[in-house]
């Protein structure tokens, strides 16, 4: 017996040691006066969906559903009015508030409810559709009671967090569990999810999620369910993403993102050989627009491995890292070009005033001239008919495939009829004689793979293709 007591006592003081709260109930006291309740309202066409619908598995996606089954018919087309629920939490004692961008977008009115009592209108400052954050403002004579956000990137898998929100609209409810997982990327460029079993419903979507010391570490946006309920899986922007996004628009009203301008893919196992890169590592320059690369040297055939002092892991690290960065900084950026790096100055422009400026062009179908057979591809030099056919420029050069054996690695690799192969080891092609050559240079230095670029209706990426076929 006197055994057993010892074994619970020490299993006891083991949880305590690993930090195992025995109750939640001072940190939720802490924190409850600084989550709000959020009510919208909107004036909608009858039979059309309500605005503020949410992405594809966030927490409102079932509820706005249901809410529009509910409505249809009777009443013809009159305008109706539709509300929706969500929370956000205070960050300052003036009154400026943050959630998500899909509770309140296209909303009419905005109300706040305060969990001490009481509600406030509220305007917006601006909104992040790419992060799914908004920043609102109450006006208020007295100082309100929030949050501040601490360091996600300090928080573990593992680590107790306590989400607090609206869930289903039946008012402040709190929920506790832990981080699953981090660095989840759901459909955006700049995702970056803390993962957490701990309850979240529709209605929790913009309230936030704490640390045990009571900082906001996360903002509580989609779940992951077959039925629209919490089973365990739901997300939360991280607040290093967040911080950033609410200090641009509290600023400015709006996100100024640097932008590098350059088009890039992932340095596969495959293309890290073709170009005798020791590690498949960094981001792969497919294209160089006009912009601030092209004014810096960045060129086609460059791999990035740093940027602004900062390994670069892959293209999602470095979009992120970029995003982040200030407009109009100069960054070093060093590129491994030819087999050895060299280090390019890069001062950076804004993404918003970039994106859609380059247009892509639908090719037709080729024609048939004079073809040539190589690794599983039929190819053919450029003629006025294809060019006109792929609405090529007059200045575009390379090589068009014909045909592509779908048995072969080529077709493997995603080459199809149409695409235009303009370069061939880094080196531009203007026949077939030049690929021919590049393909017994490759041989001839012991390359199991030849890289390829490749353009697409005007979009470029690199290809590694083996050098023998079966």
């Amino acid at each position: 017996m006197g055994l057993s007591v010892a074994l619970l006592l020490l299993q006891t003081m083991s949880a305590a040691a690993r930090g195992a709260p025995e109750s939640f109930a001072d940190l939720a006291e802490k924190i409850s006066p600084a989550v709000v309740n959020i009510t919208t309202s909107t004036t909608v066409a009858r039979n059309t969906a309500p605005r503020g619908v949410a992405p594809e598995g966030s927490p409102f996606e079932e509820f706005f559903r249901e809410f529009q089954d509910r409505n249809r018919g009777g009443n013809g087309d009159r305008p109706r009015r539709s509300s929706a629920l969500g929370s956000g939490f205070v960050i300052s004692e003036d009154g400026f508030v943050v959630t998500n961008n899909h509770v309140i977008d296209g909303a009419d009115e905005i109300l706040i409810e305060f969990f001490e009592g009481g509600e406030l209108p509220a305007k917006v400052i601006g909104t992040d559709p790419n992060t799914d954050i908004a920043l609102l403002k109450v006006e208020t004579d007295k100082p309100l009671s929030f949050v501040s956000f601490g360091n996600s990137d300090s928080s573990r898998v593992g680590d107790w967090v306590m989400a607090m929100g609206n869930p289903l609209g039946q008012g402040f409810s709190v929920s506790a569990g832990i981080v699953s997982a981090r660095n989840r990327a759901l459909s955006g460029s700049y995702d970056d999810y803390i993962q957490t079993d701990a309850a979240i419903n529709r209605g929790n979507s913009g309230g936030p999620l704490f640390n045990m010391d009571g900082d906001v570490i996360g903002v509580n946006t989609a779940i992951l369910s077959p039925n629209g309920g919490s089973i365990g899986i739901g997300f939360s922007m991280a607040s290093n993403v967040v911080v950033n996004v609410v200090d641009q628009l509290k600023e400015f009203g709006e996100t100024r993102r640097g932008w590098l301008g350059v088009r890039i893919q992932d340095v596969t196992d495959d293309v890290a050989e073709a170009i005798g890169l020791e590690n498949a590592a960094g981001a792969l320059v497919t294209d160089v627009p006009e912009g601030p690369s092209m004014e810096a040297g960045i060129k086609a055939g460059d791999v990035i491995m740093s940027f602004d002092g900062k390994d670069v892991s892959d293209t999602r690290s470095l979009v992120k890292t970029v995003g982040n960065t200030q407009v109009g900084k100069a960054v070093r950026v060093i590129v491994f070009r030819d087999g050895k790096t060299e280090t390019l100055k890069v001062t950076l422009g804004r993404r918003e005033e970039a994106e859609g400026a380059v247009p892509a062009s639908q090719p037709a179908a080729p024609a048939a001239p004079s073809k040539t057979e190589v690794l599983g591809l039929t190819i053919s030099e450029i003629t006025d008919e294809l060019r006109d056919q792929l609405d090529l420029t007059d200045s575009a050069s390379g090589l068009v495939i014909q045909d592509v054996v779908e048995t072969s690695k080529a077709y493997e690799k995603g080459l199809r009829a149409g695409d235009l192969i303009t370069e061939a080891g880094q080196q531009k092609l203007a026949s077939v004689e030049d690929l021919t050559k590049q393909i017994e240079a490759a041989r001839e230095a012991g390359r199991k793979s030849l890289l390829l670029l490749v353009r697409r209706a005007g979009d470029p990426r690199f290809v590694a293709l083996a050098l023998e076929e079966g």
